[in-house]
């Protein structure tokens, strides 16, 4: 199975430990067990029907909190492994008192084959996932089939699918596996324009300063197979 991750020690400050141990049991899902099989029921776990959003590896979480709070109707579920930043974005939460976010500690792997129902996001986010710049490394990049066609089956008709990069050749990479991606359809003619909701991190603001090439990707399902 794709490995999406790899664990990187980070410091773990006061508050952000305070923040875990405090909220986990509230927003951390326990779901994405190697020995259970059970689905997200989301409709049970947000307590409404509104669409949900899931991010794949969030970082610090700041910018998942950002556009959580700007869509108060819409529900954000996130997956990291990173616990630092698991304890920022529950930081975020309470600071901002949002009641539409929910996290899943598990692989992003595992968690999409096994947890989330088919049909069920309406958006996934994938905002600067680890590159992996090594050629020999190239095998363990999370956008790429057929981790792509489970990503599109995830997907309602009409959802989308949105990555963001600053590594060019992860850019062009991504482009072309979803591309190639069963039901799915590029929404530009190639790399997207950024999108104005989409706050920008440290992270990027770092990179641009590097000169770093921003490439963004924009994919959405069709309602219909005679869209593609």
């Amino acid at each position: 199975m794709l490995k999406s991750f790899v664990i990187r020690a980070g410091r773990f400050t006061a508050a952000q430990r305070r923040a875990y141990d405090s909220l986990a049991g509230q927003f951390i899902l326990p779901l994405g067990q190697e020995q259970e099989e059970e689905q997200a029921d989301f409709e049970n776990i947000f307590g409404n029907k509104n669409h949900v959003t899931l991010e794949i590896g969030f970082g610090m979480g700041i910018a998942t909190a950002e556009i959580a709070q700007a869509n108060p109707g819409k529900n954000y579920l996130g997956i990291e492994v990173h616990r630092p930043g698991i304890g920022r974005l529950l930081w975020e939460i309470e600071k901002r008192s949002l009641s539409n976010i929910r996290i899943i500690e598990r692989d992003a792997a595992q968690v999409m084959e096994k947890v989330i129902p088919s049909g069920s996001l309406e958006a996934l986010h994938i905002f600067f996932p680890d590159p992996w710049p090594k050629k020999r490394h190239h095998k363990r990049r999370l956008i790429q089939r057929p981790f792509t066609e489970i990503l599109a089956q995830k997907l309602r008709p009409g959802g989308y699918l949105y990555m963001v990069t600053d590594w060019e050749d992860y850019g062009n990479h991504a482009l072309a596996e979803l591309c190639a991606t069963a039901g799915l359809r590029n929404a530009y003619e190639g790399f997207a324009l950024p999108q104005p909701w989409r706050p920008q991190t440290k992270f990027e603001q770092k990179g641009l300063k590097m000169n770093l090439a921003v490439k963004e990707l924009y994919f959405e399902k069709p309602h219909s197979p005679e869209c593609l």
